[in-house]
């Protein structure tokens, strides 16, 4: 299962991509249910966030959700902060 992530924004303004390919690992279950538990969770169309925050796009096969601070459930930021310490 490929799961990435897009962030974007902050006080900077930059943006910043991962992902990774759970099909091969040993932990792909755990991959795979917290990418579907955020899914669950995601917005169908990206929310408006506030100033200096953070905005999500987080793809999970063909299925792309979107999450924004202050509001990133627990879920998505788990999924996101492994992505982000999974990637190179």
């Amino acid at each position: 299962m490929r799961i990435q992530v897009r962030r974007s924004g902050g006080f900077a303004g930059t943006t910043r991509e991962a992902a990774v390919d759970s099909t091969d690992r040993p932990d792909a279950e755990r991959w795979r249910a917290l990418a579907l538990r955020a899914l669950a969770v995601g917005r169908a169309a990206p929310p408006p966030g506030v100033p200096d925050g953070f905005r999500y796009a987080l793809t999970v096969g063909d299925r792309t959700v979107y999450f924004a601070d202050p509001e990133v459930p627990e879920p998505a930021a788990e999924l996101v902060s492994l992505l982000f310490g999974a990637s190179p």
